[in-house]
């Protein structure tokens, strides 16, 4: 397959450090556990997304952090610094850069979702050969992956969205319907923001391969600390 037709995979991720990373979980379980649950969150969406074929692009914050994170995740990767005022900026300008070198589906998937399951993103592909924009909803009122055909991008859907709130997702639905875009949507999943999200977690990998992965692990080490048991 040429590269100009490979799927891409736009990663969208913060340098894990200290107060600029999971600050609700921070709050609540400490600086140095919420850098190293991001940290774990990043490399397991990595092996998954690894597992789902096609190319990955670590669109990495902030935009000056290139360095730390080749020495972090390896030079393998391609890496593109998230550039623009808000999230809707910089989503939209990585799609519109990712966009000038493939004809291909591109999508975006957050790093807060590590137990994404891969075949949503295969069916977030998938669909995009029949469908103009394929979105994932959030339990929390945002969206967890967008991704659009290069005919069919629409910058349009990231800008005037009250970006943080629990109706991101509602509002960008409303802007693609106004455009006519022929919309597929993913089952709904959880990001990992509070303790909560973090529980719920590890209550839905009892009886799933994620209960092997980096996060499960830590957190098992971590159990008394965060008040469930994760055997």
């Amino acid at each position: 397959m040429n590269a100009l037709d490979e799927p891409c995979v736009l990663f969208f991720v913060k340098y894990p450090q200290k107060g600029h990373v999971k600050n609700r979980l921070a709050v609540e379980l400490g600086e140095d556990v919420a850098v190293e649950l991001c940290r774990n969150f990043v490399q397991d969406s990595l092996s998954t997304l690894e597992r789902c074929g096609g190319q990955i692009v670590v669109c990495f914050y902030p935009p000056d952090s290139e360095n730390k994170f080749a020495k972090w995740l390896g030079t393998h990767y391609r890496y593109l610094p998230q550039m623009g005022a808000d999230l809707g900026q910089r989503m939209k300008n990585s799609l519109t850069k990712a966009f000038t070198s493939h004809s291909n589906p591109v999508i975006i998937v957050g790093g807060d979702v590590p137990d994404l399951p891969g075949d949503f993103i295969k069916e977030a592909f998938l669909v995009l050969n029949t469908h103009e924009v394929v979105i994932g909803p959030s339990f929390d009122g945002g969206y967890y992956l967008i991704g659009f055909r290069n005919d069919t991008f629409l910058p349009e859907a990231f800008d005037g969205i009250n970006w943080g709130t629990h109706t991101v997702f509602q509002e960008t639905l409303i802007v693609l319907k106004g455009a006519g875009c022929k919309i597929h949507v993913l089952p709904k999943w959880s990001d990992v923001d509070t303790l909560a999200d973090l529980k719920h977690l590890i209550e839905r990998s009892q009886n799933t391969e994620f209960r092997y992965s980096k996060t499960i692990s830590y957190l098992s080490k971590m159990a008394g600390y965060v008040g469930e048991d994760v055997s």
